[in-house]
């Protein structure tokens, strides 16, 4: 059994109480009627800074929401069971550093979401697992590219103007630094059977032997017989027995 990667709580609870979150920031809009458009993150401005923090629980509506809310609930859940102990760096300055690095290239126009951290974790995942080496977390980098390696396009110009194609491309970049800032544990295969261990001996083995150097099955040779021993040991030299008195004072037992 792997025991590198354990189950707990913070597996459902992270991404559960992050995107309710979220859907409790746009109730709050709708409720109260407020406009947080204004607090996303305005490019090279100093009030545009304020969008940093606040960007990716802001959203314009509803469909925007449901689209970054699933992926974030899949994501997350996969970070924090694989990723345990940089879950939460990863997110925090996964938010920071790709807030930052939109509002040095975006658009002027006032970019909310959190699609930049949903191409923040894309991009920690996949590129994380491929350092590692590890095949489990190679298997998940591989099923991240297979399910959302489509959304990779969206992080060039031109693509879809209605979207934040800056803070896709920032969330990948950003992504993909952290994967190289933060290390993980060096991962090592449990060895469960003979001919895996270093000291393995192919030639003590007796399955093996049973193959020739071509990998031809060959009948082991006939096992030599053992030397008959004789029942008793002669011998024509000569033996000459002494009696020998026995002188000691012994009481001797009465009967």
């Amino acid at each position: 059994m792997d025991n590198h990667f354990k189950f707990t709580n913070a597996v459902i609870g992270l991404p559960l109480f992050f995107v309710v979150f979220l859907w409790f920031v746009f109730w709050l809009e709708i409720r109260f009627d407020f406009d947080f458009v204004e607090n996303g993150i305005y490019p090279r401005t100093f009030s545009g800074l304020q969008g940093i923090l606040y960007s990716p629980f802001i959203h314009s509506d509803i469909e925007h929401l449901y689209n970054n809310s699933i992926p974030l609930l899949i994501l997350l859940a996969a970070l924090q069971f694989f990723y345990a102990k940089q879950a939460v760096k990863v997110i925090g300055f996964g938010i920071l550093l790709s807030g930052l690095i939109t509002w040095v290239i975006g658009r002027d126009n006032y970019h909310i979401g959190a699609s930049g951290l949903v191409y923040v974790l894309v991009s920690f995942i996949f590129f994380k697992g491929i350092q590692t080496k590890y095949y489990r977390l190679v298997a998940l980098s591989l099923a991240v590219v297979v399910i959302y390696g489509g959304l990779v396009w969206y992080a060039f110009p031109k693509v879809d103007e209605k979207i934040s194609w800056e803070g896709h491309l920032a969330g990948l970049i950003t992504g993909f630094a952290l994967s190289l800032i933060y290390k993980t544990p060096e991962y090592k295969k449990v060895l469960k059977y003979d001919w895996e261990q270093p000291t393995y001996d192919p030639d003590e083995d007796k399955f093996m032997q049973r193959f020739d150097a071509n990998g031809n099955f060959v009948n082991l040779p006939p096992p030599e017989e053992p030397m008959e021993l004789s029942t008793y040991y002669a011998t024509d030299f000569p033996v000459e027995y002494t009696i020998v008195v026995n002188e000691k004072n012994e009481l001797k037992p009465e009967s």
